[in-house]
């Protein structure tokens, strides 16, 4: 064939190159070192590479088994193409139109070529890309297309190319846009196999945190959109992945939390529990009180640390492409419409499933954005009963969507269905469990769907048997001390430890006139003045009674008298009284800004104003609404786990396996007969000779102890005969 093209064996021959001798492997290293003596030669492997390529498409065109009864022809091109993509660089002239001519090879090409073929024309490609040959928004898109061929391999490579590819350009790349336009329009295209990869691309990318953030909102937009595209199967891999995107990491129920490796924390914002209460918790009281007090400290510790833990974690832990919604209301309410019309309901599991990842993700977006869609709380009744499958994810979906936005009024028939359906008398005890933990978490974001009369009946089943049950009426009771304990009997209170907490009322909203607890500081500012003047009244030139009460000693009735006599000068002490507090230095008379060491000390003096809160709440603190609503529920913290007591079977099955690696029974004897080899160490112990003062101590006790026993076997009365 070779002869055919331009360039004969002779002419070769005669120059002294030969075509049998020549490799591509040995010509592709010589054109590095000398591209313009070898420019003959490249030009007759273009010419064979044209025909070769048209040789395929012509066989392509007849049968496609002509292709696979002729491998030859397939690996000549894929040799070739790879070969012309190395020397590529080093004649950009004469190659110019190889680059638009492979492509279009792959694109139309792409059904008829083998497996190898095609590998090895997409290298070649990928190739020309990375020399900068060939423009990434040209291969983005031929590289989604040939996803769709079902080659395993292909798409294997293809995929992995174009995310490592993405994620190594700079972020500030403007390149950026484009290639995103092109995966969303395919995204939104009709054809489902194209939209799935297009759809699987984002989300891969979205993983990797490389279209992340505000700059690249539109791509979290465009997954959100996905869940109304006409293709069932990409609307649940969407839904999908707006679940599964946010891990579950609920550290304030996990047992790693309660561990002690929580000491590697920041140590920046430790807190340090005062030296009182350390003090007595290991120095004052009896053994079972001092275990309280440590009990107590332990408790406030870990509060503590979780909150340092939360304030630490960075805002992309809670990150969720919900949040990028430019719409949410308009975007719950057709999620709410699809699922309501009954295109996904059936009575096969998979699409039970389905409207069960909708309910969450709408649940989701109701608490992120704190909407108001009062119409799926109705819809969610249908489901809150205890035979239905998953119905603690359907719960957790109805806690979800719960937040102080919402009037009680339009939750409360959901939430009296599940009282009235989960806690009874004659319902099982994991359902019990299950309504008390759903009715704890709806009331700390709702606290007006509790009734005085409601609260107080289930705060009875904190004397239940079952631990689950009884946890749950305490862990109730816990969390209306603290938020409205005037629903409460009198003995459930608790010890009154401040003001007595009433919950917000509906549209109730907290605004700050000032800087947030910019009144700790005056108080401390305040406080330290007032030392400074009690140490100036021990020195000269103070009246009598501030130098008693300074020194702690108790005023006569004499002094008492003279103040009375005084009295008429009350007005004049309110008078100084007021001069002096005007002297104190005040924000507002300031410039009224606060400087950096101001703000770490208020930081500061809230730590410990929290610290002794935790000390008398047990560790126990009622987040705020926005807390709530970033933090998702997990189904599995409201699940009951019970213990039942086991069977004489199971108790039987549990001892016969604790003995199935246990080693058989023998003597001692056995054992040492059965032994080969020398002595142990233990027994070489034993024979052994003892020092000289050990033997004589032991012979004289031997002797003491023979001397005595000799000396009383005379005197010791041993019992009279009976026939004496």
């Amino acid at each position: 064939m070779s002869g055919s093209l331009g360039r004969t064996p002779e002419s070769l021959k005669a120059s002294g190159r030969s075509s049998e001798k020549l490799s591509l492997p040995i010509l592709q290293g010589k054109i590095k070192r000398d591209p313009d003596g070898y420019e003959t030669e490249l030009q007759l492997i273009y010419k064979q590479f044209k025909a070769s390529v048209d040789l395929f498409q012509q066989q392509a065109a007849l049968s496609f088994s002509s292709v696979g009864s002729d491998p030859s022809v397939a690996k000549d091109l894929g040799d070739r193409a790879m070969f012309l993509a190395h020397v590529t660089p080093f004649y950009p002239k004469q190659l110019a139109e190889f680059p638009s001519q492979l492509t279009d090879l792959l694109r139309t090409s792409c059904l008829a070529m083998p497996s190898g073929l095609r590998n090895h024309v997409s290298q070649a490609l990928i190739l020309l890309m990375n020399r900068k040959s060939l423009v990434i928004e040209d291969l983005l898109a031929l590289f989604l297309d040939v996803q769709c061929i079902g080659d395993r391999n292909l798409r294997k490579l293809a995929f992995s190319h174009i995310v490592q590819t993405i994620r190594k350009m700079s972020v500030t790349d403007p390149r950026h846009k484009g290639l995103q336009k092109i995966v969303i329009s395919m995204l939104e295209q009709e054809d489902e196999t194209k939209a799935k990869r297009a759809l699987v691309t984002l989300c891969e990318l979205l993983k990797k945190k490389v279209w992340l953030g505000d700059r690249h909102e539109r791509v979290a937009i465009a997954i959100c959109e996905a869940c109304f595209h006409a293709s069932p199967r990409i609307m649940v891999s969407s839904l999908r992945f707006l679940l599964d995107y946010e891990n579950i990491e609920d550290e304030d129920d996990s047992d790693a939390s309660d561990n002690d490796d929580d000491e590697d924390a920041k140590p920046e914002n430790h807190v340090v529990i005062n030296r009182e209460a350390v003090y007595k918790a290991n120095n004052k009281g009896t053994s079972s009180s001092k275990k309280k007090k440590q009990a107590k400290l332990q408790r406030a510790m870990k509060s503590i640390k979780k909150k340092q833990r939360a304030s630490s974690e960075s805002t992309t832990s809670t990150y969720s492409p919900l949040n990028h919604l430019n719409d949410p209301q308009k975007f719950a309410e057709k999620l709410l419409s699809r699922l309501q019309t009954g295109k996904s309901i059936g009575k096969t599991s998979e699409r039970i499933e389905t409207r069960l990842m909708m309910m969450k993700v709408i649940a989701r977006t109701i608490g992120l954005h704190k909407l108001q869609l009062l119409s799926f709380y109705t819809y969610l009744q249908n489901y809150a009963k205890p035979h239905e499958k998953d119905v603690t994810q359907i719960l957790a979906a109805a806690v979800q969507a719960c937040h102080d936005g919402v009037p009680s009024d339009a939750v409360k028939p959901l939430f009296m269905q599940i009282v009235n359906q989960f806690v009874h008398d004659r319902s099982r005890p994991e359902a019990i469990a299950v309504g008390l933990n759903v009715i704890r978490e709806m009331c700390l974001r709702i606290p007006e769907l509790m009734t005085e009369e409601l609260l107080q009946d289930l705060a009875l089943y904190k004397k239940e048997h079952e631990k689950a049950i009884s946890a749950g009426a305490r862990s109730l009771i816990a969390l209306f001390r603290e938020i409205n304990p005037s629903l409460l009997v009198k003995k459930d209170r608790g010890r009154p430890g401040g003001p007595v907490a009433k919950p917000k009322q509906f549209g109730e909203v907290n605004v700050f006139s000032d800087v947030p607890n910019v009144e700790l500081l005056q108080e401390s500012d305040h406080e330290s003045g007032s030392d400074e003047d009690d140490d100036d009244a021990e020195l000269p030139g103070k009246d009598s009674g501030s130098k008693e009460k300074a020194k702690g000693k108790k005023r006569k009735m004499v002094d008492f008298d003279a103040n009375l006599l005084s009295a008429d000068t009350s007005l004049r002490a309110l008078k100084r009284f007021a001069e002096a507090k005007s002297e104190q230095p005040c924000l507002d008379e300031n410039d009224g800004i606060l400087s950096n060491e101001d703000f770490r000390k208020i930081k500061d003096l809230q730590a410990k104003k929290e610290a002794k809160l935790a000390l008398a709440r047990k560790g126990f603190k009622v987040p705020d609404s926005d807390q709530l609503s970033k933090k998702r529920v997990n189904p599995a913290k409201l699940e009951a786990h019970i213990r039942h007591k086991l069977t004489k079977e199971q108790r039987m099955e549990l001892v016969k396996a604790g003995r199935e690696d246990r080693v058989k029974y023998q003597s001692r004897t056995a054992t040492k007969q059965k032994k080969v080899g020398g002595s142990s160490n233990k027994q070489k112990e034993h024979k052994k000779n003892m020092p000289l003062a050990a033997i004589r101590s032991k012979a004289g006790r031997s002797k003491r102890s023979k001397k005595m026993k000799k000396s009383n076997s005379g005197t010791q009365f041993r019992g009279r005969k009976a026939w004496k």
